[in-house]
C-alpha cells in the first residue's frame, strides 16, 4: 500500500521513525515534508499535499492512505479535511484508529506527536492500515451525506441550515 505522510516540526522525529517502520513493513511511503527541522514551519501545506496525493491515488485506483502529525494532530486533521474527498480522523487510541476505518472509511488519520509515544503512534497506524471498511449500509449512507454536502452544500431530505 502507498502511505502518504506529512508533519511539521513537532512531528518530524515521529515521521522519520514512521517512514522506516512502514517501509520495513513493505509499504511505499511518500513523505510530503518537511525535510528538515524548522521551529517556525507551518503544517497546512504539508498536510494538504499529503491529503491531495491520497485522493489522487485513490481516484487512480492506487491503494493509498495518509498519516499526518503535529503537536496535537488537530490542526493537521483540519488542514487535511479541507481537501475534497478526504475523510481525516484524529486518532488517539486503538479504538479510534479502528473506528476511523470501520465507521467512517477514513483515508487519512492525524496523530498528536506530543500526545503519544512513537510506539503508540505506530500501533495506531498499523491498526488503521489493517482495518477494512466493512461497508455497512448505515455508514455508507452517512459518508455519502458528507460527500453530498461537500459537493453541493446540501443533503437531500435533511435540514441543513
Amino acid at each position: 500500500m502507498r502511505i502518504h505522510i506529512a508533519t511539521d516540526h513537532a512531528g518530524l522525529d515521529f515521521s522519520r521513525q514512521l517512514h522506516a517502520h512502514l517501509t520495513d513493513a513493505g509499504h511505499e511511503v511518500i513523505d510530503h515534508g518537511p525535510a528538515e527541522y524548522d521551529a517556525l514551519d507551518d503544517y497546512p501545506a504539508f498536510c494538504i499535499n499529503a491529503a491531495k496525493a491520497v485522493v489522487a491515488d485513490q481516484d487512480a485506483g492506487v491503494e493509498a492512505l495518509g498519516v499526518v502529525f503535529g503537536g496535537s494532530g488537530n490542526g493537521e486533521q483540519i488542514a487535511a479535511n479541507k481537501v475534497s474527498g478526504v475523510r481525516a480522523a484524529l486518532v488517539w487510541s486503538r479504538a479510534t484508529a479502528e473506528l476511523a476505518r470501520e465507521h467512517n472509511n477514513a483515508n487519512v488519520i492525524a496523530i498528536g506527536a506530543r500526545q503519544h509515544t512513537v510506539d503508540e503512534a505506530i500501533e495506531f497506524i498499523d491498526l488503521f492500515i489493517a482495518t477494512d471498511f466493512p461497508g455497512d449500509e448505515r455508514h455508507v449512507r452517512r459518508i455519502e451525506q458528507i460527500a453530498e454536502f461537500e459537493r453541493t452544500g446540501a443533503i437531500a431530505g435533511k435540514q441543513v441550515d
